[in-house]
């Protein structure tokens, strides 16, 4: 018969404190083997001691409660260590943002050059587009499901790119972290393409334009829209218009995950 030991003992057993594992035992996480009846005292199996060794490694991880009952609960070992890659794939992601906010927290203390601004005057043209009001949190996602889409359908129509990928966000985004986001792929003006019930071609009205080159990380894009912006409002007088950009490199098309190149295209007038 495998042996049973108190509440105290197990916490010394698991290095989990007492008010711990009451309240994993509250929340159905790791229930005693035995409650007696009168003291209310709780014992717990050596066969528990690993299974509470797993939820302090996972908790030390971060991985929230519900997802650590589910690995628990995993019907076999494939599934579990699917979940616990899942996690640690988040937290490596995780790791990799705090990395690049604090290196974008250190360039904030160096005295940066003046940015250089190029003034540009861009005629109409034609775009095969994704329309969406879209989250400041979910940009990301959303932009990375959307350009392979579009891309996909002009395979599909046998037409190539007439420019480089770009999209335009409205004030509404900026002001209230949501709003419509549109994703562009230029095409020739006689571009014929099948409707599709998420894409549409449209036309992006001329504009001029001060434009700054952003090169980086992500992180950073709020300064080149910062010092973009400014330069426009002690030079020029800003359109309330969606704000371009243009995406000459992204990290898809590098193995450098922070090698972003990118025009930013303030709207300054019409033509």
């Amino acid at each position: 018969m495998t042996a049973t030991v108190s509440i105290g003992e197990f916490a010394r057993l698991t290095c989990l404190s007492v008010k711990t594992l009451r309240h994993y035992h509250d929340i159905e996480l790791l229930e005693p083997v035995e409650i007696d009846t009168g003291s209310g005292y709780r014992r717990y199996s050596i066969d528990q001691v690993a299974q509470a060794h797993l939820i302090r490694r996972l908790r030390r991880l971060d991985m929230p409660l519900p997802e650590v009952k589910a690995v628990l609960a995993a019907p076999d070992d494939d599934v579990r260590h699917a979940a616990l890659r899942a996690h640690l794939e988040r937290m490596e992601a995780e790791l990799e943002r705090t990395r690049s906010v604090v290196a974008s927290l250190r360039s904030l203390l160096t005295p940066s050059a003046p940015i250089a601004v190029e003034y540009r005057s861009i005629p109409a043209f034609s775009a095969l587009a994704l329309i969406e009001v879209v989250s400041r949190d979910d940009i990301g996602p959303w932009c990375q499901a959307a350009y392979p889409l579009l891309h996909q359908t002009l395979a599909a129509a046998g037409i190539e790119p007439d420019g480089v990928d770009g999209a335009t966000y409205s004030m509404e985004f900026f002001e209230n972290d949501l709003g419509e986001v549109v994703a562009y792929v230029p095409i020739p003006a006689a571009a014929a393409i099948e409707p599709h019930e998420r894409v549409s071609v449209i036309e992006l009205p001329a504009r001029r334009f001060a434009i700054a080159l952003h090169e980086g990380d992500f992180e950073d894009f709020d300064r080149t829209y910062g010092a973009l912006g400014s330069h426009v409002a002690e030079h020029d007088t800003a359109l309330a218009e969606p704000v371009r950009e243009r995406y000459l490199l992204s990290p898809d098309d590098t193995d450098d995950p922070t090698a972003y190149r990118t025009e930013v295209c303030w709207p300054i007038g019409r033509l």
